[in-house]
């Protein structure tokens, strides 16, 4: 499963750009907001930060004008990924983007007929909401599992790329469920390599290699 990072802040980018466990990013309207710079440059930084998908989404609500600004937001970068809501419009969008050749990631998804018809517009990458879905009392790990198993069954080329993730544990349960992508905010990628008997681990291998007196350089 790769690991995107799920921000518009390009110094997290560029810090996570740096160790190689990163291979894509995903933004949104309320992400962009926060960084408060022109969307276009914060878009370009990220885009030199990172070669990997690069989602961007459009703001309108019909397709007519979420294909004018899909076409904006492509002229930033080929690794531009054009994000649309799970509407009507949205993948009437989505149909018409992907037969131009562009990749298509269609977000706020939460069943899985709504994943059904993301694939059969052809996206390229469908989002279920873990988090949110599960703060409905829905379990966001089960319906990965369920879209897995009916894209496997359709042999569709729709990638799932789970979102609103809340905890290394979730990581961990999507994976298993069958995700091929997770985006994570830094804080819980940070969280992935943290275990308590790794720190105490290297304490003691620290303090014995101490007592030797010795040096590697």
């Amino acid at each position: 499963m790769d690991l995107f990072i799920d921000s518009a802040s390009t110094h997290e980018i560029s810090a996570w750009a740096e160790t190689g466990l990163v291979t894509g990013v995903t933004t949104n309207p309320s992400l962009l907001a926060k960084s408060g710079r022109p969307v276009h440059e914060v878009l370009k930084e990220i885009c030199a930060l990172i070669d990997g998908p690069i989602s961007a989404e459009v703001t309108a609500s019909d397709w007519g004008t979420m294909l004018r600004e899909a076409e904006v937001l492509r002229a930033i970068h080929d690794n531009i990924v054009i994000k649309v809501p799970l509407t009507k419009d949205g993948l009437k969008a989505c149909y018409h983007l992907v037969r131009r050749e562009i990749p298509v990631n269609v977000t706020l998804c939460f069943s899985a007929a709504q994943a059904l018809m993301a694939a059969q517009a052809g996206a390229t990458f469908i989002s279920p909401f873990l988090g949110r879905l599960d703060d409905t009392g829905v379990s966001g790990i089960n319906l990965v599992r369920d879209i897995a198993e009916i894209y496997q069954k359709g042999e569709y080329g729709t990638a799932i790329l789970a979102a609103s993730i809340r905890s290394a544990a979730h990581v961990e349960e999507a994976a298993k469920a069958g995700a091929h992508v997770a985006t994570l905010p830094a804080k819980i990628l940070e969280a992935l390599y943290h275990h308590p008997l790794t720190d105490k681990g290297l304490e003691i291998f620290e303090a014995d290699w101490k007592q030797t007196g010795q040096s590697i350089l």
